[in-house]
């Protein structure tokens, strides 16, 4: 296939829609931050970015630089960029604005700023997308019966603002610090016990974490990593099988497959 998607965001979920989208044939650049603050570290592709290679479910990423892309393509692998800003979009030796798709999977939950280059195909995922406005379509990606569906017209449904489940499972920075922690994802916790510590910046008292339930450590935000109050930095899971922390979730999936069909429809309707 001659298009090439570009990916905005290598989180968990960002990563199971290019891994739909790489499975199907297509050519993949991920955008990431200069420090990405990725949770579910073990299936995300922004990890290529500490690690220089990151391996998902047997598909791999790598950090490039520009005049390392097209050799990152043409070796099957997925090509990640440290681009914020998305000028990738005005090179025009790397991209076409004939061809290239854009996928913004960055979940700002608020509208994005505006993409200052047309291109045919543009995705959002989730709340503040509007398409025929922003963005040509919304990938719904709150759970329920909608779940991964492809909207041409409006929008996703509101943030909920709580996460799946047992509300319980999503650890969150009590105060703006730096974490620390020795924990690997995937390790067995019991009820109490220690994840992670929080350094504050204000010199006040070491802030420790500790799991609500017991279960495995699905996900810790990379250690070292500066934090703010109410940033989501871990997860626990009640399931307690450590296999699931190296698979791409069911939502990632579902909303993959939507990102996935909504490529393939408007290129058949290109066709028509």
């Amino acid at each position: 296939m001659s298009n090439l998607i570009i990916v905005r965001g290598g989180g968990d979920l960002a990563s199971g829609v290019a891994l739909r989208l790489h499975r199907a044939g297509f050519q993949l650049v991920i955008l990431e931050l200069e420090k990405p603050l990725a949770v579910r570290r073990s299936v995300a592709f922004s990890e290529a970015v500490y690690e220089g290679v990151q391996t998902v479910e047997g598909t791999t990423a790598r950090l490039v630089s520009p005049d390392q892309f097209q050799g990152t393509l043409e070796a099957g692998e997925i090509a990640v960029l440290v681009d914020p800003l998305a000028n990738i979009l005005r090179n025009q030796f790397l991209t076409s604005p004939q061809s290239t798709f854009v996928v913004d999977a960055r979940l700002l939950k608020s509208a994005p700023e505006p993409l200052d280059v047309d291109i045919p195909l543009h995705i959002g995922l989730g709340p503040g997308f509007y398409a025929g406005e922003n963005c040509q379509a919304v990938i719904e990606t709150r759970r329920g019966h909608t779940m991964g569906r492809v909207y041409w017209d409006g929008s996703a449904l509101a943030d909920s603002g709580e996460p799946d489940g047992d509300r319980r499972r999503v650890l969150r920075a009590a105060k703006d610090g730096v974490l620390t922690s020795t924990m690997q994802i995937g390790e067995h916790l019991e009820e109490g016990s220690y994840v992670a510590e929080i350094e504050p910046d204000d010199g006040s008292e070491i802030f420790s974490i500790f799991s609500p339930f017991t279960g495995v450590l699905r996900g810790l935000i990379r250690p070292g990593s500066h934090v703010m109050r109410g940033m989501k930095i871990g997860d626990v899971d009640r399931r307690s099988d450590p296999a699931m922390c190296t698979l791409v979730s069911d939502k990632a999936l579902a909303v993959g497959g939507g990102v996935l069909e909504a490529v393939m429809t408007f290129l058949a309707r290109s066709r028509e």
